[in-house]
C-alpha cells in the first residue's frame, strides 16, 4: 500500500525559496573580488538576483540540459549565477581556477560547457582558453561596468549586472522550470591525481539530500542563528554542499571571495561574528600561525570543519584551546561530497582528552544517506575492530553510480562504490582513513599508514607540515622517507624528529629518513601531491633511521 502524502520534487531551488520566504532578511555578506569591499545582500536579494540571472542565461539561448560553467570563487554574484543555472534545467559546471590550463580546457570541451560565468580577474586566463575551447559562446563576468577589462582582453565579454538589469521588466510572473528531481544541476569534475579528470553529475535530488546532511547537528550543526563562513570553494566538491544548507536554515552567509591569507580570514570570522566555518587544512594552518604570532583569539566560533586531507592534530589543539570544537569530516567529490560526520557521539562523550582528541583525528561515521564497509583486495568485508585495513567502499542517494559520458557504471552489482581509500572502522562506527590505495607502503608485506606518520610529525614543535612517501627498499619491498617543512625560524634536526616519533607511531613504521625541503607540493584542491613528491624525491638514497 502507497502513503497518501503529497509528492513534491526535491530540487534545490525549492531551499532558495524558502530563504526567501521565511529568512529572507537573513544577511548575505561577501567580499567584492576586485577590491576587498563589502558588499551586503539577503536572502531575499539572492533569490531576486538569481531569478534575474536565470532570465539572462534564458535570453543567451541556455536551454535545458546544456553545461553552464562556472570560474569564481565564492561571492554572492556566484551563488545567484549558480541558483539561477540550476532553476532553468541547466547543468552548473564549476571550473576550479587553480587546475593547469590544459586540464581546464580538457574539462571545458569534456563538458561542452556553452557558457562561462566568471570573475574579472580571470580574464586574461579565459582569453588564452577560449580559442581551444570550442563548445563556448559567450563569456559573462561576474562584475559591473566599471570594472570590466579594459583594451582588447576578452573585448567580447558580457557583464554580468548588466545582464540582470535589462531583464528587471521581466521579472513579473517569472517562476523556475525545474518539476524532475532526477533532473541533473551540478557537474564537477575529479583532480584527475590517477588520470584524466573524471566528471561526476549531480542531480537536484542528491544535493537537496546532502544539503540535510551537511546541516545535521553531529555535522555542521546549522541552524539560523548561525553565521556561516565557507572557506571550501564553490568550486571545490560542491563547497561542501555549504551553499544549499545555509539557506535551508536559513543562516547567514559569508562569502571570503579570494582572500583566504590568515590576517584576511581572522578580520572577516570576527567582525562577521562567524560561528561556523568549513576549509582544508592548509588555510587553517595559515589562520593558525597568524594568530600565534598576534596573540588573537576568536570570539564567536563554535564549529571548525576541517577536510579535504587529514587534519594534523596541532589543528586541533590549537583552536579547541579558543574553546571551539574542530570537526574531521570526511568526503569525497563523487559523494556530493560528505561522507562521514564527526560529531562525538553519545556514547563516547565521557572519554578522557587524549582519547577524545585521538577519536578526532578519525574521520567520523557514515551519515544516514551512506552505507560503508572495507574490503580486503578480494572483496571480503572485513571486522569493524579499529585494526583491520581495507578497501573503503560506499553506496547510498549522495553516491556516483556512473561518471560522466562513462561507458560503464563506476559501482558493483550491489551498488558498492570503490573510493579508493584505505581504512579501518572500530566497533563504534568511526572510519579512519590510513592512505589512499594507490599511496600507501607495503614493507615486509604489512601496510603502514603514511597519514598516521605525517600526523604525529605535525606534533613538533619545529614543523609546519609533514609528507610520508615510499622508497624501495631490497629487503622490504617500500620504506617511509618522511619530508618535512620546518616552521618559520626553526631549524629541526633529522635525529630530533626521529625521537619525537618514538612511542608516538608503531617502530617498525618509524622512517628509514629525514628530508626537509621549503614547501610541500600541492594539487589544485590543496592536497599534498604524492605524485609530485615521488618525482621529486626519485632515487633517494636514505640514511637509516635507527638511532
Amino acid at each position: 500500500m502507497r502513503g497518501l502524502m503529497q509528492e513534491q520534487p526535491l530540487v534545490v531551488t525549492t531551499i532558495l525559496d524558502h530563504a526567501e520566504r521565511f529568512h529572507g532578511e537573513q544577511e548575505v555578506v561577501s567580499v567584492r573580488c576586485e577590491d576587498k569591499a563589502l558588499l551586503t545582500s539577503s536572502w531575499r536579494q539572492v533569490a531576486r538576483r538569481a531569478k534575474l540571472a536565470a532570465l539572462a542565461l534564458k535570453r543567451l539561448g541556455v536551454r535545458p540540459g546544456d553545461r553552464v560553467a562556472t570560474l569564481a570563487f565564492n561571492t554572492v554574484q556566484h551563488l545567484e549565477a549558480w541558483y539561477g543555472i540550476m532553476g532553468i534545467n541547466a547543468v552548473c559546471h564549476t571550473l576550479n581556477p587553480r587546475l593547469f590550463e590544459a586540464d581546464l580546457e580538457f574539462i571545458i570541451n569534456h563538458a561542452e560547457d556553452c557558457i562561462i560565468v566568471a570573475d574579472g580577474m580571470f580574464a586574461g586566463l579565459l582569453a588564452r582558453l577560449l580559442p581551444r575551447c570550442r563548445s563556448v559562446k559567450h563569456i559573462v563576468l561576474l562584475t559591473d561596468e566599471r570594472h570590466m577589462p579594459k583594451g582588447g582582453e576578452l573585448a567580447e565579454a558580457l557583464c554580468y549586472e548588466d545582464l540582470l538589469e535589462d531583464e528587471t521588466a521581466n521579472l513579473a510572473g517569472f517562476s523556475w522550470e525545474v518539476t524532475d528531481e532526477h533532473q541533473a544541476c551540478g557537474l564537477c569534475y575529479t583532480s584527475g591525481t590517477t588520470g584524466p579528470p573524471k566528471g561526476v553529475l549531480y542531480s537536484h535530488r542528491a544535493n537537496f539530500l546532502h544539503a540535510f546532511a551537511a546541516a545535521l547537528p553531529d555535522s555542521l550543526d546549522l541552524k539560523s542563528s548561525s553565521s556561516l563562513l565557507p572557506v571550501v570553494p564553490m568550486f571545490h566538491a560542491n563547497s561542501w554542499g555549504l551553499a544549499f544548507a545555509a539557506p535551508m536554515v536559513g543562516a547567514k552567509l559569508v562569502l571570503p571571495g579570494p582572500y583566504l591569507d590568515g590576517p584576511s580570514m581572522f578580520k572577516l570570522m570576527e567582525e562577521q561574528k562567524v560561528t561556523h566555518t568549513a576549509g582544508v587544512p592548509t588555510v587553517w594552518l595559515g589562520l593558525l600561525e597568524h594568530m600565534e604570532q598576534q596573540r588573537l583569539h576568536l570570539g564567536c566560533l563554535r564549529v571548525m570543519a576541517v577536510g579535504g586531507a587529514a587534519c594534523p592534530r596541532r589543528i586541533i589543539d590549537f583552536f579547541e584551546e579558543q574553546g571551539l570544537e574542530v570537526r574531521c569530516p570526511w568526503g569525497m567529490t563523487e559523494l556530493a561530497p560528505i561522507g562521514t560526520i564527526s560529531g562525538v557521539k553519545g556514547s563516547r562523550q565521557g572519554l578522557g582528552h587524549e582519547a577524545l582528541v585521538q577519536l578526532k583525528l578519525k574521520q567520523g561515521r557514515a551519515h544516514v544517506l551512506i552505507d560503508m564497509r572495507i574490503v580486503d583486495d578480494e572483496g571480503k568485508e572485513l571486522p569493524w575492530d579499529g585494526k583491520a585495513f581495507g578497501n573503503l567502499q560506499v553506496r547510498g542517494p549522495t553516491s556516483i553510480s556512473r561518471y560522466y559520458k562513462a561507458e560503464g557504471p563506476a559501482v558493483d552489482a550491489h551498488q558498492w562504490f570503490d573510493t579508493g581509500d584505505v581504512a579501518t572502522i572500530d566497533e563504534f562506527g568511526y572510519m579512519q582513513i590510513t592512505d589512499r590505495s594507490k599511496d600507501v607502503i607495503k614493507s615486509g608485506g604489512e601496510w603502514i599508514s603514511s597519514i598516521e606518520i605525517e600526523n604525529a610529525a605535525m606534533g613538533h614543535p619545529q614543523v609546519a607540515e609533514a609528507a610520508v612517501i615510499a622508497l624501495p627498499d631490497k629487503k622490504w619491498g617500500e620504506r617511509p622517507l618522511l619530508i618535512v617543512v620546518p616552521r618559520n625560524g626553526q631549524e629541526p634536526s633529522r635525529d630530533s624528529v626521529l625521537r619525537f616519533l618514538e612511542g608516538r607511531v608503531a617502530r617498525w613504521w618509524m622512517p628509514d629518513d629525514v628530508a626537509f625541503v621549503k614547501e610541500i607540493p600541492h594539487t589544485a584542491t590543496g592536497k599534498i601531491s604524492k605524485l609530485a613528491l615521488r618525482r621529486q624525491f626519485e632515487g633517494h638514497k636514505p640514511r637509516r633511521s635507527r638511532l
